[in-house]
């Protein structure tokens, strides 16, 4: 037996690190998630500035992981780095700048477009903020995004069987389209007949 007990105390000993690592992991992971739900919500009351230091402070977390993690553990910061791209990508959009890529943003595959199929309901509470601040015009500019970005993650259905979640989220967001179009083209009736009938006034 000293050849078994020589290796499993080997194994045991690297076990124990990783053990440690995942658990530094988690902890840290969780801060992440809690900056990026605040960035949003932050985002949405339109304290944009705020909201970039919350997303610099995730950033920082998700990168001094990022180096130290082994491959086998990079799936514990998926969650993460999917709250990390919906908080990112949203704040960029209110400040009317272009999203970022998945390379810029350094995420994995998955999380770059889980994070990015999150942020069209986003887009959703902001085209019912414009609507509510009667705002038809930017209303339908969000809406317009909101289904292009909807467009262009729907042909990764495909691929449904390699990246978990993506086929619900999908569905999930069909039916969100339908329901913001709806409200977008009740708004843009609403605001035309009003106009219409000023001008008979």
């Amino acid at each position: 037996m000293n050849n078994v007990n020589r290796s499993l105390k080997y194994i045991i000993k690297d076990l124990t690190k990783i053990q440690s690592m995942r658990e530094n992991i988690i902890k840290n992971m969780r801060v992440v998630v809690i900056a990026c739900n605040k960035a949003i919500a932050l985002s949405h009351e339109r304290k944009l500035e705020k909201a970039g230091m919350q997303i610099k402070k995730a950033k920082k977390l998700l990168i001094k992981n990022r180096n130290k993690v082994s491959n086998n553990l990079f799936r514990y910061m998926i969650t993460a780095e999917q709250e990390y791209v919906e908080a990112d990508s949203l704040l960029t959009i209110i400040e009317g700048k272009e999203i970022k890529s998945q390379n810029q943003l350094g995420v994995q595959r998955d999380s770059y477009i889980l994070g990015l199929l999150d942020c069209i309901g986003e887009l959703k509470r902001l085209t019912y903020y414009e609507i509510r601040n009667s705002k038809p015009t930017e209303a339908s500019k969000i809406f317009n995004l909101m289904e292009k970005l909807y467009s262009s993650l729907y042909p990764l259905t495909f691929y449904d069987k390699i990246i978990k979640e993506m086929r619900r989220k999908i569905d999930v967001n069909r039916i969100l389209i339908e329901d913001t179009r709806s409200a977008v083209t009740e708004e843009m009736r609403r605001t035309k007949l009003i106009e219409t009938m000023k001008s008979i006034r």
